[in-house]
């Protein structure tokens, strides 16, 4: 064998190993986003719970508070936002702004004796604080889910592939205001 043949072995390796390590790289990157999306959607798939439960929470409130509709009105409109709002940032914004005005609706029980020791009230309430809970662990999943992606795709070797195949860090659902940050607050 001579010496152009062991070149071209010695090159041919080289490209099937690069090739290979580019596929893991290229899988490994997919598992990492694949795993953010669906940690998205699990997200989504609480919210909407979030949403079934507020039409319900809102007439049973309307039933003993129906001089507040002020009140009622704001969580009908953030609750109507958020249901149509799309893209992290701007999802985890309304959620933000959704959040504070039930805070507001869950402070009415204190103003109506009636309301805070009617049955259905405390059910929505305790519903609302167990989807309260299970969306903040989703939230949490998510983010870290989307660190490991950006992580992966932001450092030496996954930038290279990265880049080459246009994969793009992906937002992290934050809430903005230190008000945003507060869980609303649900007493019984």
């Amino acid at each position: 064998m001579g010496a152009a043949a062991i070149a071209l072995l010695v090159f041919a390796g080289a490209f099937v190993f690069l090739f290979l390590w580019a596929i893991g790289v290229f899988n490994s990157i997919k598992r990492k986003e694949i795993a953010s999306e669906t940690a998205w959607s699990d997200i989504d798939v609480q919210l909407k719970r979030r949403y079934d439960l507020i039409p319900n929470l809102v007439n049973t409130v309307k039933g003993f508070a129906a001089h507040e509709k002020q009140t009622l009105d704001a969580v009908i409109s953030a609750r109507a936002k958020a249901v149509n709002t799309t893209g992290v940032a701007a999802r985890a914004q309304a959620e933000g702004e959704l959040g504070q005005v039930l805070g507001r609706l869950m402070m009415l029980s204190e103003a109506y004796p009636d309301l805070k020791a009617n049955q259905n009230f405390l059910a929505l309430q305790e519903e609302l604080t167990s989807t309260e809970n299970k969306i903040g662990f989703a939230r949490q999943h998510y983010n870290r889910t989307t660190q490991q992606y950006n992580e992966q795709i932001e450092t030496f070797p996954g930038v290279l592939i990265a880049g080459l195949l246009g994969f793009k860090e992906r937002e992290y659902f934050e809430l903005t205001t230190e008000a945003e940050r507060e869980a609303p607050k649900v007493q019984f």
